[in-house]
């Protein structure tokens, strides 16, 4: 299969492609519905489309309701009148409603949901439509201007193309000799992304995904075309693992010492210095006495040997998150017995779409009709970022915080239970082991890809004691002998909290960041930057994932925007150098703690990689993602120190 993708200029919402008429009746046959009545009001300008009987019902799961709860014969009239709306609109016929303004933006989208939705969500709305014209100021980098980006996972190339387009000269290091980041290195069987196709994708690089949800060869193959179509891959350096980056006060200039495999030393001497290494870099090996000495073969999901065979053979996974939520579908069917290592149970969604494919009919029609595509984007973003958000407040009055943290949480308890109810019927034994008993979103609500109907397979054991130590061939489990085993395999994940650990970074005073965090409490304002570090900012920092869902990518453009931003702020303003003020810092991240405990992370009981040893949430934030793009929007001067030119920092 050929994709293609297209950047650059962003696609005009305003005009479609052609498509032959046969194509587009085909391709309206299975279309969203709730997403054309949005298309055909702004083609017609006609309110009838918002109202009864084309209102969609409200979706209690996370498809994208594609029917909108409608009868048949009202679907159908929707069908029709979008046909002939959009062959006019093709042919050349105008759009009634352009550019609805931000209260109709917000309208429609709550009726295309069936609930409410904020006002505050009509500029992002605007945005995420392609219709928002704010320029960006046009400021002229000083010629030599250099910034430096570790790392080419999403976030890095996401923060290329933004610094290529406000003409700021950068370079990307990468320790591998490919680029992709966690995508590269996850190859287990079933990767893949769990949130949908359609949010993990730039707004400014479509791709005709050939799933709802796409697999990890898919992913990789997107960013490394997005990479190529936005002329990036010249500027990136393989091979070079970073090993420590030194601010030198006197130039004002970053010093950042990188390693090749053969073991030569380049130094980069940058302005400006971007981490985009991410916190899915650094995988996490089971603390298992034994374990490195098992004699048969040990694999971790995020380094996967491709060699090891599967097939007919007795393997175990240590972990059952989301990688092991993967994995075991893909494999159960291929092993002679399989054997999971639960240490506590996980919430499981339905998961209606997995390996959906997208129809062929469909994927061109959301390249001719942009508008169809980029509400189609709006919508799955709702369901998968602040819908839920609500949910995970701790509501003091709560009168049963022993299961959940108020009414709607509990109400997602009941489904989420219902639902593994429906799944174990019959095995009582099962369902004592995979209800959780901490509340809903506790930990991350994993989407069930296969996982009950694999763990009730006859040859999967699902082991729910703890494992004392491996012996030989042997993972000894306590109170018992153990399971024999060929393979095993540590779906454990990665040293999310230990944010940047794989390098040093020496900031003004010479002080290291780890020095500042300690082992594991990163703080970052906006997740972006730290007090002591000027000209060094940090992509997908702490409290920047959106534990209640969204999409990295989605925030990866937030930040990215934002920095780009402060560097034109920098320059505007004749400086140097840029660097947060520390009462700023402090003040944000307390306001981070505060919400923090508020929230489900903070409840009792459970263990999540969210948190660090002492407790404190590091990895998500407690915002809502309209809050963080708001606060993203723009950089406030008065939040940083903004320090003049030395004699030392001009370059000869």
């Amino acid at each position: 299969m050929t994709h293609t993708v297209s950047s650059g200029a962003p696609i005009d919402p305003q005009r479609p492609s052609q498509m032959s008429s046969t194509r587009l009746a085909s391709a309206l046959k299975v279309a969203n519905i709730p997403v054309l009545t949005l298309v055909l009001y702004q083609l017609t300008g006609e309110r009838r489309w918002l109202e009864p009987p084309y209102r969609p019902r409200r979706s209690a799961g996370l498809d994208d309701n594609a029917t909108g709860g409608l009868p048949v014969e009202v679907q159908e009239e929707v069908r029709r009148a979008a046909f002939v709306g959009i062959r006019s609109w093709m042919d050349g016929a105008s759009m009634a409603v352009p550019e609805p303004p931000d209260d109709v933006l917000v309208e429609m989208l709550g009726v295309s949901m069936g609930e409410d939705v904020g006002q505050e969500y009509g500029p992002m709305i605007r945005s995420d439509l392609g219709l928002d014209e704010a320029r960006e100021p046009d400021v002229t980098f000083p010629p030599g201007f250099e910034v430096l980006i570790i790392g080419t996972g999403l976030s890095g190339l996401v923060m290329a193309k933004s610094l290529v387009d406000a003409g700021v000269e950068c370079r990307l290091v990468e320790r591998a000799h490919e680029l992709g980041g966690t995508w590269r290195d996850n190859r287990y069987p079933g990767c893949g992304v769990d949130t949908p196709s359609a949010i993990y994708s730039f707004s400014f690089s479509t791709f005709p995904w050939s799933r709802y949800f796409a697999e990890r060869d898919e992913v990789q193959e997107y960013l490394k075309s997005m990479a190529k179509s936005e002329g990036l891959l010249s500027r990136i350096d393989f091979d070079r693992d970073v090993v420590e980056a030194m601010y030198d006060a006197e130039s004002q200039r970053w010093h950042v010492n990188t390693q090749t495999s053969l073991g030569e030393t380049v130094v980069y001497s940058p302005d400006v210095v971007i981490s985009a290494v991410g916190v899915f870099s650094e995988m996490r090996w089971p603390d298992v006495p034994g374990l490195r000495d098992f004699t048969g073969e040990l694999v971790h999901t995020a380094d996967w040997d491709e060699d090891v065979v599967l097939a007919g053979r007795r393997v175990g996974v240590i972990g059952n998150g989301a990688s092991a939520m993967q994995l075991v579908p893909a494999v159960v069917d291929d092993v002679e017995h399989l054997t999971i290592f639960q240490r506590s149970p996980h919430w499981v969604a339905p998961f209606p779409q997995f390996q959906g494919e997208v129809p062929d009919v469909i994927r061109e029609f959301g390249v001719a009709v942009p508008l169809y595509r980029r509400w189609y984007r709006v919508r799955a973003g709702w369901t998968f970022n602040d819908r839920l958000h609500s949910s995970l407040q701790r509501d003091p009055d709560w009168t049963h915080p022993e299961r959940s943290v108020n009414a709607r949480n509990d109400e997602h308890r009941k489904f989420f239970t219902s639902y593994l109810d429906s799944k174990v019927d019959g095995r009582e034994d099962l369902r004592e082991a995979l209800l959780p008993t901490y509340p809903p979103f506790g930990k991350r609500i994993l989407l069930d890809n296969g996982w009950f109907d694999a763990v009730r397979r006859p040859h999967v054991t699902l082991e729910t004691k703890p494992i004392s130590h491996v012996d030989g061939d042997r993972v000894v489990v306590e109170g018992e002998e153990g399971h024999q085993l060929e393979v095993l395999v540590c779906a454990t994940g990665f040293q999310a909290v230990r944010f940047l650990s794989s390098m040093s970074i020496n900031g003004r005073d010479g002080v290291t960041l780890r020095e500042v965090w300690g082992e594991d409490d990163a703080r970052a304002y906006l997740g972006s930057t730290v007090p002591g570090f000027p000209n060094f900012f940090i992509m997908y920092g702490p409290n920047v994932q959106a534990g209640h869902g969204g999409s990295l990518v989605g925030l990866a453009e937030m930040q990215s925007h934002y920095i780009v931003d402060a560097l034109r702020a920098l320059v505007t303003s004749g400086s140097r150098s840029i660097e947060v003020k520390r009462d700023v810092w402090e003040r944000y991240n307390e306001e981070v703690d505060r919400a923090h405990d508020a929230m489900v992370w903070a409840h009792p009981g459970m263990s999540t990689y969210y948190r660090n040893s002492r407790g404190r949430v590091v990895v998500p934030g407690p915002f809502r993602v309209v809050d963080l793009w708001h606060r993203t929007r723009h950089v406030d001067t008065d939040d940083y120190i903004m320090t003049p030119h030395s004699a030392q920092s001009v370059r000869p």
